[in-house]
């Protein structure tokens, strides 16, 4: 199958011929445990717990508790709607499935909605961390008997505006994504939510507690702007329907993270599906013990009459109001606060890495204009788009100043419309693709030939009830969110119609013809084993494949230059792509550089794109389909030349067997090269390390005369005996021998 995703472009005069680039459609993933995959989603939505209960007992009273745990309960049906649309796509993400399922125009809305969602994510989480670090310092110069405290959301505001330039300038850097660090957060945060259960379940029988009162109207106590224009009628006192539901309406933001799961599901380990439903049935267990245990323990523990000071921090709060020495409760808080901040400042990251992989995905789509993926010249990161996200945050937090209850209402606004247009697509679908389902949310009728999905049906009514009900009781969200998302779908309206009739004005880039293949061999590519691979990523940073070039001409070797298209996980979903996807204008510009440096050389070289989620593994597993004998890159602008390769070889670890054994070149923008060998290899002796070997070798022949001694004998002998004693319980020593060494190595190095 042969394409030209770019044919509206004329090609300039005197150019090249068509060449072709093969795009490897199924991408190289690094795929994880369910586990793994349930602590990304749970640093997201478990990070709610720190706020969301005491935001809705602002607005609605202390029958607050029971709407918490009405929506994690509710969050389990919505988790169903994420099951059926990754059982039907390959790819996940509100987006792709109401695209498909109502067309671009919603899709463009639901993601305008989804936009709003993740652009006060970030601002919501890194002052509510803010909030909880400056109760805490403040109780802590109360007890020095220090004259002054902080302001507490002027302060937790300057966080947040600090945390998010931090984490800005981390994925302009190219922060990798990683579960390990989810589930170490995870770990750590899971001691803190036993402990906080265990205690608070004592401090329970030690003292008597009593629930929260139940949701009726006599019990509903509304703030005074908790309402909105429904507060010019009587149905909130009247209606217990309408109480019930502006409850809800002021809890939902306690299942917002529910989007990551269609974010995951591409990287989860096979069978997929089924980990999914593994990953969510953990991810509800945990966040309705931690989200909806914390909301009813605050309430019952916590007296009344001081509740409401600790609205901003209501775990740090209930921590000072247990059973227990002052000491101990204070160190307990400490523990608190440095838990919330990990997790919340990750779901500061994780807004900003989801917001770049949506704009991302529609700028793919031809909605937005390739300038803003246009790399960065140090980095190669689609800095544009993080430019755009972070501002919108930076501006969010210092309109909201810090103040937690009006963030917590304008949230609620994109949690809510980005899941109604989830359902809705997702019901469209049951009609519009009827086909076969792995997953299928249950409540399924059938009359004759026609199924009515009534599960699917219900969740959908139930997620627009409370889209509506929070048009009228939430008015900052309402006029905000929806000048947001019209604003958005004006924008995306419009650069999709400029980026398609300025298509035709790019008659600088190359033609190329795509062929589509599932993956890289050395017979789709057309070259030889023992090739080179040359992995490039932008146009700014072509220094090694000049090298590489270079050297080319003189050894006859065949070169392959490598595009690897980084699926970010808060991007689209799939693992089979369409070429066009993998091929936009930013790829176009990227080979015709590299043809003309190549042209210049006067060396041939073959072209290749492919999708991996992990940079260095998916470069290696593409080397190992190639057969490649060399991988020639570029240094990192991240990181010493020793720590890339230390990275690149725990890539190549992760590697299932058989490995490649392959030749690592890294060059410096300066010219200068580093060489490393993946994989068992013989080492490169030194001119000292020979002689000395050969001294030993001499004076061992003379001590055993007739005994046919070799080099390789004694290196033998010597590797035998540090192997026994490590087995004899000696590594210690070895270990600091070692260590002397290689400091006395060192020492000697650093002699001019």
């Amino acid at each position: 199958m042969a394409s030209n995703p770019t044919g509206s472009l004329s090609a300039p005069s005197g150019a090249r011929p068509v060449v072709k680039v093969l795009v490897a459609t199924t991408a190289m993933l690094a795929f994880i445990s369910f586990w793994r995959a349930a602590a990304v989603v749970l640093n997201d939505l478990g990070s709610s717990a720190f706020y969301a209960g005491a935001i809705a007992e602002h607005f609605i009273g202390k029958t607050a508790p029971w709407f918490i745990l009405a929506i994690m309960l509710f969050a389990f049906a919505v988790q169903t709607l994420y099951f059926e649309s990754c059982s039907m796509f390959v790819r996940g993400g509100v987006y792709r499935v109401v695209k498909e399922g109502m067309g671009s125009t919603l899709a463009k809305f639901s993601v305008s909605a989804l936009m709003f969602d993740y652009i006060l994510t970030g601002p919501i989480s890194g002052v509510s961390a803010g909030l909880y670090l400056v109760g805490l310092l403040n109780e802590l110069l109360r007890y020095a008997h220090a004259s002054f405290t902080l302001p507490m959301n002027a302060t937790a505001a300057t966080f947040a505006v600090l945390v998010t330039i931090f984490f800005w300038w981390e994925n302009v850097k190219g922060l990798p994504e990683s579960s390990e660090k989810a589930l170490r957060i995870m770990y750590v945060t899971t001691v803190m939510v036993v402990l906080l259960i265990v205690w608070c379940c004592y401090t329970m029988w030690v003292r008597g507690a009593h629930l929260p009162p139940f949701p009726r109207l006599s019990n509903f106590t509304y703030s005074k702007d908790s309402l909105g224009w429904l507060r010019y009628t009587s149905l909130p006192y009247t209606v217990t329907l309408v109480g019930i539901f502006i409850g809800l309406g002021h809890s939902v933001l306690a299942m917002s993270g529910e989007e990551t799961m269609a974010q995951v599901y591409r990287e989860i380990e096979h069978p997929k599906l089924r980990n999914l439903e593994k990953a969510g049935l953990v991810i509800f267990i945990y966040s309705l013990i931690f989200t909806a245990g914390v909301a009813f323990f605050t309430v019952m523990i916590i007296p009344d009459a001081v509740r409401k000071t600790f609205f901003d921090n209501p775990i740090s709060g209930l921590s000072m109001y247990l059973v227990g020495p002052l000491e101990l409760r204070l160190i307990f808080r400490i523990f608190v606060v440095v838990v919330g901040v990990m997790m919340l400042a990750g779901a500061v990251n994780t807004a900003i890495v989801g917001s770049n992989g949506v704009l991302n995905r529609v700028s793919e789509d031809g909605i937005l204009p390739d300038w803003f993926r246009h790399p960065h010249r140090r980095f190669g990161t689609s800095h544009r788009i993080l430019n755009l996200v972070v501002g919108l945050q930076i501006f969010t937090i210092v309109l909201s100043r810090g103040n937690i209850f009006v963030l917590g209402e304008a949230y609620a606004f994109g949690v809510m419309w980005s899941f109604a247009m989830k359902g809705l697509a997702v019901l469209v679908l049951r009609y519009k693709m009827p086909g076969g389902r792995e997953f299928r949310v249950p409540l399924n009728l059938k009359i004759g030939k026609v199924e009515i999905p009534v599960g699917v049906g219900l969740i959908t009514l139930a997620l627009f009830a409370l889209c509506i009900i929070n048009l009228f009781t939430k008015e900052v969200a309402t006029i905000s969110g929806v000048i947001f998302t019209i604003a958005f779908f004006a924008v995306f309206t419009f650069s999709e119609r400029m980026t398609r009739k300025g298509a035709a004005g790019h008659v600088e880039l190359d033609q190329f013809n795509l062929a589509q293949a599932g993956d890289l061999t050395p017979e789709n590519v057309g070259v030889k084993p023992g090739n080179i691979l040359v992995p490039v990523s932008t146009y700014y940073s072509l220094y090694h494949l000049q090298a590489a070039l270079e050297r080319a001409k003189r050894r006859e070797a065949e070169i392959v230059v490598l595009h690897v298209r980084m699926l970010r996980r808060a991007a689209s979903g799939e693992y089979e792509l369409a070429a066009d996807q993998l091929f936009s204008t930013i790829e176009q510009l990227l080979f015709t550089k590299v043809l003309s440096l190549a042209e210049k050389e006067g060396k041939p070289v073959r072209l290749a794109v492919a999708a991996a989620n992990d940079l260095w593994e998916g470069i290696l597993r593409a080397g190992a389909n190639l057969q490649s004998c060399t991988i020639v890159a570029g240094s990192s602008s991240k990181m010493p030349v020793n720590d890339q390769a230390r990275e690149i070889g725990v890539a190549w670890e992760h590697m299932s067997e058989p490995r490649p054994h392959v030749t690592l070149e890294i060059f410096t923008p300066a010219g200068q090269e580093e060489i490393f060998y993946l994989g068992p290899h013989a080492p490169q002796l030194t001119a000292k390390e020979i002689d000395l070997l050969h001294r030993i070798w001499l004076e061992f022949s003379d001590q055993l005369p007739g005994e046919e001694i070799h080099h390789h004998d004694i290196i033998h002998f010597a590797l035998t005996e540090v192997e026994r004693e490590i087995a004899n319980g000696e590594q210690n020593e070895v270990l600091e021998r070692l260590r002397e060494h290689l400091h006395e190595i060192e020492s000697r190095r650093c002699k001019p």
